[in-house]
């Protein structure tokens, strides 16, 4: 069984696949002024809930972008179910080979999928030609809580290229970029998402005594459950981060 079909059975319960709650995310909107003439696009929009929770709060428009078919069906199927489909599109396509017309958005977002370009800054760079100049970027983002990260996690499933929060500030920075807000995953947060995960792929199990890649599912549930319990919990950050273009020269 290939991840993408493990993401889609461990997912099935959740709408956010990020550790996040809907009311952080009507925050993050709040903070963007976003309205009825705000156009959004998001990378890597998973089942489409933060473009849905926007457009029913503040009334947005854009376009969401997700490489899985699973995805893409879900979020256009809740997006039709609420009226919206006239003003979201989802687009089933490898966000970085999306070709979209440039300085056009008000907001650009890449929430936990910065990987999409290899990185943080990769990220930074490639969506940033989407928004006018006054526009914002959103990224949500891993990051280390504290030092001594265990070596056994380091090589082997920890998040690779991930930063500390000083970093990732140095990054924006550099970028052209301030961080203008931030919006933290809690432990509730992340219990909410990864024990989502674990109930679907349990019920999933339950649901196929006799699949012959049910052994599959089992010992990716034990790796996951083993990995947040040793390591993520103690040394894993997330937030989401509201970045601001700069118009100043900094003196720092």
């Amino acid at each position: 069984m290939n991840q993408s079909e493990l993401y889609a059975i461990s997912n099935r319960f959740i709408e956010i696949i990020n550790p996040i709650s809907p009311e952080k995310i009507l925050t993050v909107g709040g903070i963007l002024r976003i309205d009825q003439n705000s156009r959004v696009i998001d990378f890597g929009c998973g089942y489409g809930e933060l473009l849905t929770l926007w457009t029913e709060k503040y009334g947005i428009s854009g376009t969401g972008i997700d490489i899985s078919a699973n995805a893409c069906n879900r979020a256009k199927a809740k997006l039709d179910k609420r009226g919206f489909a006239g003003r979201i599109e989802i687009v089933c396509a490898a966000g970085n080979e999306y070709r979209f017309k440039e300085h056009s958005y008000d907001a650009a977002l890449c929430i936990g999928a910065t990987f999409i370009w290899g990185g943080y800054r990769e990220a930074i760079q490639a969506i940033k030609k989407a928004i006018h100049p006054a526009g914002k970027l959103v990224i949500g983002e891993v990051y280390w809580l504290k030092g001594d990260i265990p070596e056994e996690y380091l090589n082997s499933t920890a998040p690779p290229d991930t930063r500390y929060e000083h970093e990732l500030l140095q990054v924006t920075r550099e970028e052209g970029f301030d961080i203008e807000y931030v919006v933290r995953a809690s432990h509730d947060d992340w219990d909410r998402y990864q024990a989502g995960c674990w109930h679907g792929l349990i019920r999933w199990i339950d649901e196929n005594p006799d699949h012959p890649e049910r052994q599959e599912v089992i010992d990716y549930l034990h790796r996951f459950q083993d990995e947040v319990f040793r390591y993520e919990r103690e040394y894993l950050g997330w937030a989401i981060y509201v970045l601001n273009p700069v118009k100043y020269e900094s003196k720092i």
